[in-house]
């Protein structure tokens, strides 16, 4: 997996990148809060969890996650390193700013392991909810979307309440070809090809 760790301490960035590849994941480096926003931009669907220290120039720890938390909607998880065991003021900052654990500096090996076997159980359980939310369960017959609530509504609204998307409609030439234009001749109407139709209409 590949990891971003974020130390502004040159000499101390060395003990996480050697800690990660160690443990078999490939450690991407950044100085500070600011240089891990612009590899994450870089990056962006390619780094699933963070590794910080908290305090840093520019952006530290809490702001980057901060920063993180509010771009969505790729859930990325979030390590953050201390130099002691948090208070409970500091925790309650850290959470309410999106922190998922914490590690005490210097970083213990074995520690280390077991928060990343917990962020990889967690990050595949946040995929496994995307694809299922990425399933839209329709029916095949009439065409309408069950929701959340179990209440079945067509399609278009089900989009439009989802993501606010209004539709205006017309009909594809496949369509017209076989559904429209034998209406038109059944009726005696003119029933002009698509291209034409288009014409007239624009």
């Amino acid at each position: 997996m590949k990891i971003l760790a974020v130390e502004d301490d040159p000499v101390a960035q060395l003990v996480p990148e050697a800690s990660l590849r160690q443990l078999g994941h490939e450690a991407v480096l950044a100085a500070d809060g600011a240089a891990a926003w612009e590899l994450l931009g870089a990056a962006r669907d390619e780094i699933r969890l963070v590794v910080s220290d908290w305090l840093m120039p520019r952006l530290n720890g809490l702001e980057l996650c901060s920063r993180i938390r509010a771009r969505g909607p790729d859930y990325i998880y979030f390590i953050l390193l201390t130099q002691q065991t948090p208070t409970d003021v500091n925790h309650e900052e850290a959470l309410t700013a999106g922190v998922d654990d914490f590690l005490v500096k210097p970083v213990n090996l074995r520690e280390l392991r077991m928060r990343l076997r917990v962020a990889e159980r967690i990050l595949g359980y946040t995929r496994q909810v995307r694809q299922l939310e990425s399933c839209l369960p329709i029916c095949s017959y009439c065409k309408n979307v069950r929701d959340d609530q179990d209440y079945r509504q067509h399609i278009e609204a089900y989009l439009n309440k989802q993501s606010g998307t209004n539709f205006s409609h017309g009909v594809c030439p496949d369509c017209y070809e076989t559904k429209v234009r034998p209406i038109l001749r059944d009726a005696g109407l003119d029933s002009p090809p698509y291209e034409e139709m288009q014409r007239r209409i624009e």
